[in-house]
Order: structure tokens, then sequence, then C-alpha cells
């Protein structure tokens, strides 16, 4: 089957699209490529009459086609002479848009708070300040209307508020970003910059574009004096764009930062990301969109040197896990450790730090010109597991003007509290004041720690393993599967509670696939023992179609933006809700529909399945799928509530019939190990098998011993035989 027919069949559309309009819905080709999830009517009107409004504006004067007008920027036309417009209007056409994108709109009206919270609520976006109500308080407030006046006296006379009082008195409604227009327009980005995300096709911002880079750029009304950007806590759906939100505007400070002092390089922003494949991916993403702007963005490697020497002379790397075999790490062991400072001082701009590894790293050393950090995937990487190797490269950053930003599609409470105390420790030991602090805003889009509504979530009980095994069969056979069960095409992911299940996972279903169709070359294992070669060679190879199904663990669960995924298939229950979210957000990116999320459990998962159910549920409200819902209420109320004690320890070790403990004898492992064993075969077939290995390991040893006593002697003499 031809891979690249594969891959463009691979994603399906409501039917009442036209086939005309699928090329639309592409993520390059404009307003209907953008995942706009929440979108209202009412929101959409308001974003045109604002729209309209803003090009009534621009003069149409010696302009015949009335419909190109609105696409040329003439707001700065009264600040020129008559002429001046004429010549502008008679130029080439080319030089009009370039000349369009260069001009600025400052006299554009902004939208008073009424408009403002419109457009936010109709996307659901919720923008907090996280600081305490005495500090949002003392900030100068606009004049508001005398009944609000009213409730502000009666609040300041009340010594205590109510829980919704104080979520009301932190709520904060930024300007939205309308359009990538504006980004040229009203916030003033590199020119070169606005071109390569226009080169990109973003033209409509998604939610969290739309929310989040207006406070990052500078131009929101949540920045203190000077209009600085904030520390920033984003909560948003899986494939909702959150890489070009904080990507561009890290660009875009060091682009000015490269213009104000131009003999000043250095390492100025870092990006931290849990895993290698995340990592690439946002440095390939990245480098789209420096193209041009004298920006470089480096992924950081094992021996590289990325600051000076410290005052002990030792170079300052980050060891990371090695691509070769044992023996090479013990002949850079036992090199000294002047031939790794002879390693050339890497010259970057943008660093990708995959912080996560099975050894605790080398901090980094001072990095002192770093103003912005970017922690992609928060909640894993402020994990108490990795936690210190995070907290040492935030410590890092020891410029006095440093602003983080943390992004996740789940995000606890416990986040919140851990990244305000970092940044008050952080700042104590600069020696600056911790009560002069930035504001600390939170960005949540939708429903928070939910699954994005346009996946079709299925929640299968198979009984046992053989159950599991025999239904994931039927779904690389869907032919043979009777009319109502799931259909899922190719390619798609499998995840798996461990790599030994992988491992095995992958051997049982390696000869599936006919050899007509490519055969064992279409599935393929991926997991942490495996080499970073191995690794990247197996993950283009499935981008390129030519790998069909992955089986792999939670090391592909975050962050990959895998755009021609049919589904995703969790063989192993996940271990927490937050894992579910991600491990099916690797399909219906970007807002595609179609995309499934296949779940199977068995009697030992029952306990854990209630908020995977809870997910579910609350994707298909937001979806509105008219009454047919996957989780019906009797099954919510029948499931079993976990304690925290075990959600801990599942989140930790997984479930404990798959799991192998060291503190258990060895039959008891051998016991749980039988029973989660992947494979078809029944415990009646297995034990003849056994029997007939047992009988013929002992002919073989009969044969032996016979063979040595009938060579044995007693050193007498036998005579000669006849």
């Amino acid at each position: 089957m031809d891979a690249f027919r594969l891959l463009t069949r691979s994603t399906k559309f409501k039917s009442a699209t036209p086939a005309t309009e699928s090329a639309a819905r592409l993520p390059s080709a404009g307003k209907a490529a953008n995942p706009q999830l929440f979108r209202t009517e009412e929101g959409e009107k308001l974003e045109l009459a604002q729209s309209n409004k803003k090009r009534k504006r621009a003069p149409v004067a010696n302009n015949e086609d009335g419909d190109d007008a609105p696409e040329l920027d003439f707001f700065n036309s009264n600040k020129r002479s008559a002429p001046a417009a004429t010549e502008k209007s008679t130029a080439k056409p080319d030089q009009q848009q370039a000349s369009a994108q260069d001009d600025g709109s400052d006299d554009e009206e902004a939208m008073d708070e009424v408009q403002r919270r419109t457009i936010l609520n109709s996307h659901k976006i919720k923008v907090t300040d996280l600081r305490d109500l005495d500090e949002i308080q003392s900030q100068p407030a606009p004049a508001k209307d005398s009944k609000k006046k009213k409730k502000k006296s009666k609040q300041e006379e009340a010594p205590t508020l109510s829980k919704k009082e104080m979520k009301r008195a932190r709520r904060i409604y930024p300007q939205p970003l309308l359009s990538f227009k504006e980004l040229r327009s009203k916030y003033k980005i590199s020119s070169r910059l606005a071109a390569n995300v226009a080169e990109q096709g973003f033209t409509v911002p998604t939610e969290v574009q739309l929310g989040t880079l207006p406070i990052m750029l500078g131009g929101s009304s949540i920045a203190t004096e000077n209009q600085a950007e904030p520390d920033l806590l984003v909560v948003a759906p899986t494939g909702s764009g959150k890489t070009l939100s904080f990507l561009i505007p890290a660009i875009n400070k060091i682009v000015r930062h490269h213009h104000t002092k131009p003999d000043e390089h250095g390492i100025s922003a870092v990006v931290v990301a849990p895993t290698k494949e995340l990592a690439s991916q946002i440095v390939n993403e990245g480098r789209k969109l420096v193209a041009g702007t004298g920006v470089k963005i480096t992924l950081m490697k094992k021996g590289m040197r990325v600051v000076e020497q410290d005052e002990e002379g030792d170079a300052n790397v980050l060891d990371e896990e090695s691509e070769g075999s044992d023996e090479s790490d013990q002949e850079e062991e036992s090199k000294p450790k002047k031939a790794e400072n002879k390693s050339p001082l890497t010259k970057s701009d943008i660093l990708l730090v995959n912080s996560l590894s099975a050894n605790q790293t080398k901090p980094l050393g001072k990095l002192p010109l770093v103003r912005s950090l970017v922690l992609d995937e928060a909640d894993v990487l402020m994990d108490p597991l990795f936690r210190d190797q995070t907290l040492d490269i935030w410590r890092s950053c020891v410029h006095p003007d440093l602003r983080v930003s943390l992004w996740s599609a789940t995000m606890g409470s416990n986040i919140e509290d851990l990244t305000r105390s970092t940044i008050k420790e952080r700042l104590e030991n600069l020696g600056q004041n911790s009560d002069k602090l930035y504001p600390l805003v939170r960005l949540v889009v939708g429903l928070k720690d939910s699954a994005v509504p346009n996946i079709d979530h299925r929640l299968v009980y198979a009984a046992t393993e053989q159950g599991k095994l025999l239904g994931l069969r039927q779904l690389l056979r869907p032919t043979a599967a009777a009319a109502n069960d799931i259909r899922l095409r190719p390619p798609f992911l499998i995840f798996t509670q461990t790599i030994p299940r992988a491992i095995a996972l992958h051997s049982e279903l390696k000869y599936d696939i006919p050899a007509e169709a490519g055969g064992s070359s279409r599935i393929a294992v991926l997991h942490s023992d495996l080499s970073d070669i191995q690794r990247s060679e197996i993950m283009r190879d499935f981008r390129k179609g030519e790998i069909w199904i992955l089986v792999t663990t939670d090391v592909l669960a975050r962050g990959l933006d895998l755009r021609g995924l049919n589904g995703v298939v969790n063989y192993d229950i996940p271990n927490s809700a937050a894992v579910y979210v991600h491990r099916v957000g690797r399909t219906g990116r970007a807002g595609r529909e179609g995309g499934i999320a296949v779940t199977y459990y068995t009697k030992e998962d029952i306990p854990y399945v209630k908020s995977i159910a809870n997910v579910i549920d609350a994707s298909e409200k937001l979806r509105g799928t008219d009454g047919k819902k996957s989780i019906q209420k009797w099954l919510l109320e029948s499931l079993p509530d976990l304690s925290k004690k075990d959600k801990q320890e599942l989140k930790k070790h997984g479930v404990k019939a798959r799991q192998v403990s060291k503190n258990l004898g060895k039959d008891e492992n051998e016991k749980g190990s039988r029973a989660a064993r992947i494979s078809t075969k029944s415990g009646y077939e297995r034990r003849m098998e056994n029997r007939k290995r047992g009988a013929i390991a002992a002919s073989r040893n009969r044969k032996a011993e016979g063979g040595a006593v009938g060579n044995e002697s007693d050193g007498s003499w036998d005579g000669l035989d006849d």
C-alpha cells in the first residue's frame, strides 16, 4: 500500500463539510485550519465587527479594486502627506504588501473590557492573576460605574471575601490577538519573524495563541509599569499550538536585544522539554521561525559546553545518556577532564535542554544572559522524580529580568505554589527585593486537565490479558470485526505500562501484518532503553509512513505532533487521568476530527478506571454528542473511588498486576508475571508445551547419561572382542 495515500486519508472531517473545503481545514490553510475548539457565534460576530471597524478606518481613495483594499495597511496614512499616499497606492503589489507589514497601527482603538471579556469567554479562556489580593488591589484600577464602586466599598468593609469574590477579583481580561497580522502592526515584532510566521500559513490564532501572545509580547494591561511581560502558567489542550506561543515571544525578544546590543551575544533563552523526541521537534519548529533573523537555536547534547569555565576551572557541561556502548563510556571516563574542556563554546541564542535523564545531570553553571525560561510539559518537569534537575537549570539563570513560563495540558495547584516559591527564592538568592515581584498569571483554555473534545473515546472491557490481545488483533483486521465494532486504520500508537511489556507485545504482533503489505517492517517498538540513533530512525520512519503501528511506553505520550495519526490504543490503562489526557492527545491534533482513542481494561484495572471515565465524560459533554455517550451514568456510579494513597501508588508504579517488585519472592513474581503475560495461548496449551519440552530435555539427559555409562572403564583387561 502506498504510504502517501495512506497518510492523506488519515483524517476524517464532518460529513456536512463539502469535499472542496477539505483543503481549507489544513493547519496551513487559514482560519478553518486552526483548532478553534470552543469558539461561539457571539465571539465570531464580535471579532468580525472589530476587524471591519479597523478596515473602515483605512483610506480607500484612488483604489478601484475595493476587495483588495482591506488587505493593505494604510493606518499610518494620516502621518504622511497626500503625495506619499498616492505613491504608495501606485506601487507594485509586492511593495505594497511589504510596506503594509512594516507599517504600524498606533491609532487603532483598543477594545474595552466588555468586548475583551466577550471574546475571551467565547473561546473559553480564563486569565487569572495569582498574586495576593493586597498586591492586586494596590494597583491603580480604571474608573468604573457607580454600582461597581458601591460593590467595592462593601468589599472593603467586609473583613473576608468568599471564594467566588476572590476569583472575580483575580480575573483579568487582556487584549486578545484576533489575527497574526497584529503581531507586526500592533506589537511591532520583527518583520522577518512576521514573514516566517506568514510563510508557515498561520493567519488566525488558536485559543492559546489568542490569549498568551499579547501577554508575552508586553502589550497587555496585565503588565506592571514599563509594560513588561509577567511570569506565565498556561494550561491548554494538546495540539492547540503552545509551541508557537512561546517561540514567537522568545525569538522576538532576542532579535530586539541584538539590535540594541549587537556586541552582546550568548544564550538568551532556555527551553526545557521532558523527552528527546519533543526537544528535537521544538528545534525543528524553531528553525522555521528563526530563518533570516540571525537567531540560532540548538539542541543540547552530551559534552556540549554552554558557558565559560567557572572559578574551579571545570567546564560546565550537561552530561546526558551516551548513545554508544559501555566500552565507549569507560574510554570517556578514562580521559582527563582537560580533554572535555577543549570542546568549543556553543554559540547559540536559544538552547533546548532535555532535563529528564536516567542519571543526575550536572548543573549548567551560571547563564547571565538568559531572559526567557520555558518549561514545556511543566507538570512532568516539576514532578518530584525530576524536580531537582529542573530547578538546577532554573537557578542557573541569574539575570534579574528573567521571565519564566510553564506550559502543559495538565497542571495541578501544587505547580502554582512551587512556581511562586521558586521565583521568590531565586530573587532572594540574587539579593533582590522579593516584594516587587512581577505578576504571576495563569491562563486556562477550556476545562482544566481535560481531553480535546474532537476525539472519539472508547472504553472497552476485555476481562483478561488474552482478551486485550484478541481485541487489539481485531483492530489490525477491521474487516473481520462486526459492523458495530471499532474501526481504526493505521497509523496509530499502542501504549503499554512497562518496557518489557512493550517488547513482548511487539514480538506478539510482529507477523500479524501480511507480507504483501510490508510484514514485520510495518510494526516497531520504541522505548527509553534504545539508543538515540535507534529512536531517531524509528520516529523518522513513523513520520514518513513506513511504520504503521508503533508500540511504545509513556516516552511518546507528551508533546509530539503526529498530524497523520488516526488513533491511540491504551493497551495498558494509564497511571493517571493526566497521562490519559496526554496519551490520547497524540491524535486529534490541530482541531482535526476522526481521531479514536481506545482503552482496554481488565478485572484488575477496575479500581483505576473511574478517573479516566470522568475525563471521557467531560470531553463528550464539551463535544455535545446528543445523548450518544460511551460512558453511561450507571458505569460512573458503579465504578469504585480510589483513595489518595492508591492514586500516588498507581502514579509511581502502575497497576500492581503488571509490575515486578523487588520485595516479593521469586515464586510470587513468577505467578504475577504469568497472570500478566501477553499471549493468546491458554494455560492448557502452555502446560502441554512445557511437558513436551520437559520430555525432550529428559530424553536428551538419559541419552547423555547412557553414553557416559557405556564409556566408563575400571582399567581391567576385558580381552579382545570376537
